[in-house]
């Protein structure tokens, strides 16, 4: 009877004009696979008019990937690569705080929420203005290095709803336009797309009163209670979950972030070094958002999961890249003055690429001199171009590692300039 109406409603509909073809267009029988189509319910007032979609509990089985086989094999490989590397070698850069830094920024930026990796950096230095939306990246920052060891020590186990809405709640607390208390799953209907037209929505995720339910399908299946630990890589239970997450949309806002936020701890509680995909996802945002339509609108999983693994292999070539240029820009450092073993000054040269914005306090506690003997070590720097100074301030100066801070934020994909 439902089906019978639906089908009608959508007919009829079809044939009005302008204003209301947008929906339409997106959620006419022909966008929705059959089985979707059967999981479409009426909103409630004032949005009786249109429709949700209850997402049905991720697949536990084995997916059929077809062509996409062949880039997931390759993702599983580039994994394994960074894990030996992490493992076999002293050097941080592939966990390091840069690269959580430029998550935060990159997933916020993909949600209109902008801020940029100086700003962020300088906010830490405490030099920069507390501006609401560099202060969430920053919080988003923080959040990533503080749980992504606890998804390392204590595994799956950590996916629940307490900690779906802590981060929801620590990612939101400086939003001060933000209309329901951070944390807490939504009670309104909400939309993908369409800016503030439902009618021109691109997705209708679950009605209010699915989003607990369907919340709990993704949250088991993202602490492996069924058989998709046996029959389905870290890699597809990522994606997965991933644009299931999505589509039960639990919170009125911030839904992108936190589902990106759950993709390096799948991966760390998974045993792997996280890898931190958003700077990819921004620079292919088309796709992506092609992705995550095929996975909720016809339950076609494999163009996420090709686009993820696209996404873990573009990562770790960005990754080997930059490592790279950043080596060869501290052996070019190491020439440009006698520096003495040992010296404060040469330590540094191991230290500016994950602080390359940096006050002497922090210069001083990091290599655990004085104060005195880290300003005469930052003079040496700068008497290298090494570091520039920032601020043109005689006191609470800070100075920046010119060189390395162009090569990490450089555009993805780009050749470091050398």
């Amino acid at each position: 009877m439902l089906r019978a109406f639906l089908l009608r409603f959508f007919d009829i509909n079809l044939n009005m004009k302008s204003s209301v073809e947008p929906l339409f267009r997106l959620i006419n029988r022909n966008d929705l696979s059959h089985v979707v189509r059967e999981r479409l319910e009426r909103y409630p007032a004032p949005y009786d008019n249109h429709y949700g979609v209850v997402p049905m509990a991720p697949p536990e089985t084995g997916i059929s990937l077809g062509s996409t086989a062949h880039r997931l094999t390759a993702a599983i490989g580039a994994i394994a690569q960074v894990d030996h590397l992490v493992q076999s070698i002293e050097d941080p850069y592939y966990i390091g705080r840069i690269l959580v830094r430029q998550e935060a920024v990159s997933s916020s930026s993909i949600e209109g929420t902008n801020s940029t990796l100086d700003e962020l950096l300088g906010i830490e230095e405490q030099i920069e203005e507390d501006r609401a939306e560099a202060l969430q990246v920053r919080d988003y920052a923080a959040l990533l290095e503080r749980i992504v060891p606890v998804a390392r020590a204590h595994g799956s186990e950590i996916f629940d709803l307490d900690l779906i809405r802590e981060i929801h709640r620590e990612v939101m607390m400086h939003d001060p336009d933000y209309r329901d208390i951070p944390g807490e799953l939504r009670t309104c209907v909400v939309w993908i797309g369409g800016i503030r037209n439902i009618a021109r929505s691109t997705y209708n995720p679950a009605p209010p009163a699915h989003v607990a339910p369907t919340l709990a399908h993704c949250l088991a299946y993202l602490r492996d209670e069924g058989m998709q630990a046996m029959a389905q890589s870290v890699v597809e239970r990522m994606a997965i979950a991933h644009a299931h997450f999505e589509a039960v949309h639990p919170f009125r806002d911030c839904n992108g972030r936190v589902g990106r936020l759950l993709m390096p701890l799948v991966m760390a509680a998974n045993g792997h070094a996280p890898l931190y995909l958003s700077p990819y996802i921004e620079a292919h945002k088309a796709g992506y958002v092609e992705a995550l339509k095929a996975a909720q609108q016809r339950l076609e999983w494999a163009d996420i999961v090709g686009f993820m693994s696209d996404a873990i292999v573009g990562t770790v070539a960005e990754l080997h890249t930059t490592r790279a240029a950043l080596s060869a820009l501290s052996d070019r450092w190491k020439v440009r003055r006698r520096f003495r073993a040992g010296a404060a000054s040469t330590r540094a040269l191991d230290l500016l690429p994950s602080y390359p914005m940096i006050t002497a306090n922090r210069f001083a506690d990091m290599l655990g001199v004085s104060f005195p003997s880290a300003t005469v070590a930052i003079e040496q720097l700068l008497d290298a171009d090494i570091l520039r100074e920032r601020t043109g301030y005689r006191r609470n100066r800070v100075f920046v590692a010119h060189e390395a801070l162009r090569i990490i934020n450089r555009p993805f994909g780009a050749e470091p300039e050398m």
